[in-house]
């Protein structure tokens, strides 16, 4: 079973910009996109200042984001990267098989890593990073690094949008037709 603690909000920098994106989107009707829950079992909270300190994960949670942009199922996850190396460990098993049964289905799975050190995020298509998890499990490199990403995919905030991952999802779905 897996244990919750503080390392677990590393990411909430990144979902907070997620979130309000989301809410931009869906305020102009061209998304619905909701945040995932992972549920959890606490089993010490801090009752002074109302926080839980630790908690067990009750099952293995998906991916961060689900919904539907103009009829279109997409389902994601955001990562934070502190270097320019991303590991694939930060990337489940559990996950990577979601993501490929909801492309099964008709869906478009991606990424969003953020590279806190940059100030840069990317919007990562599935096969791209399916591409990089084979490459780990076939016994080659176990991350991959900055320079191997598509640099058409980089994510640039503008109108009020912080992580303006739509245009980047029009550009996957060009190249698959």
């Amino acid at each position: 079973m897996a244990t919750w603690n503080s390392r677990g909000l590393r990411g909430s920098t990144l979902e907070d910009l997620i979130n309000r994106s989301n809410e931009h989107y869906m305020e102009k009707g061209l998304a619905l996109i909701q945040k995932i829950p992972t549920p959890i079992t606490p089993i010490k909270i801090d009752k002074e200042h109302r926080h839980i300190t630790l908690a067990y994960f009750e099952q293995k949670s998906t991916v961060d984001y689900i919904g539907a942009v103009q009829g279109i199922p997409v389902c994601f996850d955001a990562k934070e990267c502190t270097s320019d190396t991303f590991a694939l460990q930060n990337i489940h098993e559990h996950q990577v098989s979601f993501m490929e049964k909801f492309e099964g289905q008709g869906g478009i799975s991606f990424l969003i890593l953020f590279f806190t050190s940059r100030n840069e995020m990317f919007y990562l298509p599935y096969d791209h990073m399916r591409k990089f998890w084979d490459r780990g499990k076939a016994g080659g490199r176990k991350s991959f690094r900055y320079e191997e990403l598509d640099q058409a995919f980089k994510l640039y905030p503008a109108g009020g949008i912080l992580v303006p991952y739509l245009e980047a999802l029009q550009k996957d779905l060009d190249r698959r037709d």
